[in-house]
């Protein structure tokens, strides 16, 4: 296996190279447009991502690549771990879609805000747009901006107030204000990118910034992360949803109002009480 980068903003992970539909086309393209894909999905074509898509990896994030077929390769994400895989989640995306894993550098920085603009020098000739948990390399700092290291070789600019670095302190303040950034997004099956997150997604990609790798899905972040008494939960926490006799489903982020949650497809992110059906399948808690 070798080991390179996704150098597009969002790759979407597929179930097999004979996974997408003629209206993902916008996703695999060899310059994917996520964001024109998610607006011209209603909610039945949503639903139809159910066993086709997996996950997203973002820009510059790391990729183990077991195989290729057709144009499409075959890897492993090596920062969301899973079950499935001890080296990390699997799937398929276009090779296209990959190219040289980036220099190490200095401290890893962090995208906070939903869309940032990668510049080729400071504030001009811009380059892209980077969705909010990429995390890149920086090499240098001036007048506001912040150079970091790109695949395939290449350096690029973003304005620092768009970053963070991710050795930095955390709280539960900052998961809470970090998830709140998608208030109204529309759920998508496999997200974990601005244009789109589901309920894994959203703790995974907002914890990515925070510094804290945990898996993927719901379920192995309940596995990993450390167990809490359901009544002693707090803002920032996490509540898990299963039923009796399956895997765990489900989860949110604890919040003063109930719970912040990519709720499912046809709904929008949204920080609401926790509803009696939504109580009736609570089984675990858990504090990052």
């Amino acid at each position: 296996m070798k080991l390179v980068a996704a150098k597009v903003p969002v790759s979407t992970v597929w179930t097999s190279p004979d996974a997408p539909r003629d209206i993902d086309a916008p996703a695999t393209a060899a310059q994917p447009d996520v964001a024109a894909w998610a607006k011209s999905m209603d909610t039945e074509t949503r639903l139809g991502l159910h066993g086709r898509t997996l996950t997203q990896l973002l820009y510059a994030e790391p990729v183990l690549v077991r195989s290729e077929r057709n144009g499409w390769s075959e890897i492993l994400a090596p920062w969301q771990p899973s079950s499935v895989d001890d080296l990390g989640y699997p799937g398929w995306v276009p090779s296209s879609h990959l190219g040289e894993l980036p220099s190490s550098a200095t401290s890893p920085v962090a995208v906070t805000v939903p869309s940032a603009e990668l510049f080729a020098e400071p504030g001009s000739g811009h380059l892209t747009d980077l969705s909010f948990a990429t995390v890149l390399a920086s090499v240098e700092q001036a007048d506001g901006f912040t150079r970091v290291a790109l695949p395939d070789g290449e350096l690029g600019w973003l304005a620092g107030s768009a970053l963070r670095a991710v050795e930095a302190p955390a709280t539960a303040e900052d998961r809470i204000r970090l998830g709140s950034l998608f208030l109204g997004l529309e759920y998508l099956w496999g997200g974990t990118s601005t244009y789109g997150l589901d309920c894994s997604g959203l703790i995974h990609a907002v914890s990515r910034v925070l510094g804290q790798r945990i898996p993927r899905d719901a379920h192995d972040q309940a596995a990993a992360l450390e167990q809490i008494p359901v009544d002693e939960a707090k803002p920032g926490d996490l509540y898990f949803f299963g039923r009796p006799g399956k895997k765990i489903h489900h989860v949110g982020f604890v919040s003063a109002e109930g719970m912040l949650h990519a709720s499912e497809t046809g709904k929008r992110l949204e920080n609401e009480p926790l509803l009696p059906e939504r109580r009736e399948t609570l089984v675990a808690a858990a504090r990052l």
